[in-house]
């Protein structure tokens, strides 16, 4: 059954509702992946904050058309069977989802991702995108990281007797 206008009309808004908020918009062919593993996508994909949608290209394309900072994009890439992956916290978070439910499921390809800016970013780099850590692992990687030399301090510290022993010893052979 055709969607009706209001439906439509409903479904370019929500998309531009999320095109606004979202810090990567990760585009993914899954032409072939059965409907229960795309439910398991976006249940997956939730627990990090990242939304899935299944929508026609048209109407993302007239989602982008109504923001201005996607008015000169070029919406040829969005061809085929897409799923679109907003995430509104984390810029790899989309791609990370989508790249762990494609290795065990080998039939869903990257496209590309949109930018913020509305630059188009190839496959390629959407696929070192999703390499990376998650925005929590690496703010937590640099906590780490920053602590490092206060132990150090704090464990110099503990053997500052030793060390002012092992001096004045020094000093008394001189």
């Amino acid at each position: 059954m055709p969607l009706s206008k209001v439906k439509k009309e409903q479904i370019v808004n929500d998309i531009s509702d999320l095109l606004k908020v979202t810090k990567m918009t990760v585009v993914a062919n899954y032409k072939g992946t059965p409907v229960k593993n795309m439910q398991t996508l976006r249940k997956a994909a939730k627990e990090n904050g990242t939304t899935v949608k299944v929508v026609k290209n048209r109407l993302v394309m007239q989602a982008l058309g109504k923001l201005d900072q996607y008015k000169a994009f070029d919406a040829s890439p969005l061809e085929g069977m897409l799923a679109y992956a907003f995430n509104d916290s984390d810029e790899v978070a989309a791609a990370n989802s989508l790249a762990n439910f494609a290795k065990t499921n080998p039939t869903l390809d990257f496209v590309g991702a949109i930018t913020p800016e509305g630059n188009w970013l190839s496959a390629e780099e959407v696929k070192s995108l999703a390499a990376l850590p998650s925005k929590p692992q690496l703010i937590a990687s640099v906590v780490a990281l920053l602590g490092t030399p206060i132990r150090s301090v704090i464990s110099a510290s503990n053997n500052l007797p030793s060390i002012i022993a092992a001096l004045e010893a020094n000093a008394n052979k001189a």
